[in-house]
């Protein structure tokens, strides 16, 4: 006599759907007012970021995206009269406070050396990543266990436990306030992320793929650029996000390890001083247009972010 046991799955009711709906919104806005006020305050004037009470209502001012990208000096309303009409936006307001424009500021170059360290950081990490997680998904790496949890304890360690070690090492290489250290290092700190990830992924594509491929006389590398690389796309992308994002927000190691010609975004972005302490419309503004880079990049990979966070999920 046999005993079939039946295995219902219950589905949400309506008060479950909304209590779940009304804190992803609560969830929502908690998170994205302070990005709100981050984008609002970059359009306020240096006076009114710091109002008391704060300023909800203002009028708006590019003031901060002047000071953000130019250098200032305070001269003598003779000396300003003397240099006949400004010449745009930026020069005009930057004379109401009896000042002139001495130059572009650091932000930018700043800005393009966040660019190329983060991308370059991630293309290195994931390319090494996913060879990485081939080779222990489909061969048999000896104590490859233990060599997974040992490439996973290197994020287990905060960043200023070996913060003195790589700044010795870096010094001595010549490699301190350089791309390609800042480069290497990231990789090094995001091949960990990209090894168990892709791993996951590459292990939800069946190998009679592949073996189907080399039997129609494709070499490994050529069973793995054609079928398994093209479905492990989605995985890909999911990982290159992840490891984006810390290269791209990275501050401790960037603060340390840069100070000029390789310095970022993240610990140059809070030294902007104005006239009389902190230029807070600047910052902000800088602050915002450090947030686009990353939203694109994730916006244009949302689908392939989508599929790869779910991907095995379901098996068939």
């Amino acid at each position: 006599m046999s005993l079939t046991t039946a295995h219902s799955v219950v589905a949400p009711s309506a008060n479950s759907k909304r209590i779940a709906g009304a804190i992803i919104i609560a969830y929502a806005l908690i998170s994205i007012v302070p990005l709100l006020w981050i984008f609002a305050t970059s359009f306020k004037t240096p006076p009114d970021s710091i109002a008391y009470p704060p300023k909800l209502l203002f009028q708006p001012s590019l003031e901060g995206y002047c000071n953000l990208f130019t250098t200032r000096t305070r001269q003598t309303p003779e000396y300003i009269n003397s240099l006949g009409p400004a010449t745009d936006f930026c020069d005009e307001t930057t004379r109401k406070r009896n000042m002139v424009i001495a130059g572009p500021s650091n932000f930018l170059p700043r800005f393009v050396n966040s660019l190329i360290i983060a991308f370059g950081s991630t293309f290195c990490a994931v390319f090494l990543g996913t060879l990485s997680a081939y080779g222990f998904s489909r061969f048999k790496v000896p104590l490859a266990d233990d060599l997974l949890f040992f490439i996973l304890s290197t994020r287990m360690m905060p960043p200023i436990a070996v913060a003195i070690p790589i700044y010795l090492m870096y010094r001595e290489l010549g490699l301190s306030d350089t791309a390609l250290g800042m480069i290497l290092l990231y990789t090094a700190v995001n091949v960990s992320l990209a090894v168990w990830l892709l791993k996951g992924f590459i292990d939800e594509i069946p190998r009679e793929y592949e073996e189907a491929a080399m039997i129609d006389g494709y070499t490994r590398l050529q069973a793995f650029w054609r079928t398994v690389l093209p479905q492990a796309t989605t995985g890909i992308a999911a990982t290159a996000i992840f490891c984006l994002i810390f290269a791209w927000n990275e501050y401790a190691f960037a603060a340390l390890l840069t100070s000029g010609t390789a310095q970022t975004a993240p610990p140059f972005i809070p030294t902007i001083i104005g006239e009389g302490g902190q230029d807070w419309p600047a910052v902000a503004a800088g602050t915002t247009i450090f947030l686009v880079p990353i939203l694109v990049f994730t916006i244009l990979l949302r689908k392939q972010l989508l599929r790869g966070i779910t991907f095995g999920a379901v098996r068939k």
